[in-house]
């Protein structure tokens, strides 16, 4: 499995996923999510593990579903004991509030946090790869939902056994570990 395949294995919220969803809705949506994440980026270069994070622990809970964003009080998902250290949500906020000016209310916040991954890989000379878009955001943040999350101090067969729970082999967690680390 490839570093592009494994976060999309993590799980993907909504129908049907295909790259261009918004082709024609929102033609620009692509090159406008890559324009703030180049931005954070030349800001400061530890963004791109930042934003690579933020795609990994939403999609990590619920699928991709953008759930780390939803701030529904001190029980939301986004302050769970395992994203703590987690940031960059206004990054994706940015890219956001861009995106309702040219197309209001048809890009999903869990496109832009898979756009951004990617195109913080490829700011950090990883490979390109095609995202597929169409995401629906989800609903649901609670901080329960998260407490499966890997943990730095969790032994090395709670973490195997975390990641298979997930449909994610050793190979992934080795690999997810090492690019999500921005210590």
């Amino acid at each position: 499995m490839g570093f592009a395949t494994i976060i999309v294995a993590v799980g993907a919220a909504g129908g049907q996923l295909r790259v261009g969803f918004y082709s024609k809705s929102c033609p620009a949506a692509e090159s406008i999510v890559q324009n703030v994440v180049k931005a954070a980026v030349a800001a400061d270069r530890q963004n791109a593990a930042v934003l690579l994070r933020v795609h990994f622990h939403d999609c990590f809970v619920e699928g991709c579903d953008a759930s780390i964003l939803v701030d529904n009080g001190p029980n939301s998902e986004m302050h769970a004991f395992g994203h703590q250290g987690v940031h960059g949500f206004e990054i994706i906020e940015e890219a956001k509030a861009r995106l309702e000016q040219a197309c209001p209310r048809v890009v999903s916040c869990a496109d832009i946090v898979a756009l951004a991954a990617r195109d913080s890989v490829v700011l950090s000379n990883g490979p390109f790869y095609e995202v597929e878009t169409g995401r629906r955001d989800g609903r649901v943040s609670s901080m329960s939902l998260a407490a499966d999350m890997p943990d730095v101090h969790d032994s090395i067969q709670l973490l195997k056994s975390k990641f298979k729970r997930k449909g994610l082999s050793d190979k992934d967690l080795v690999l997810l570990s090492g690019a999500c680390d921005v210590n």
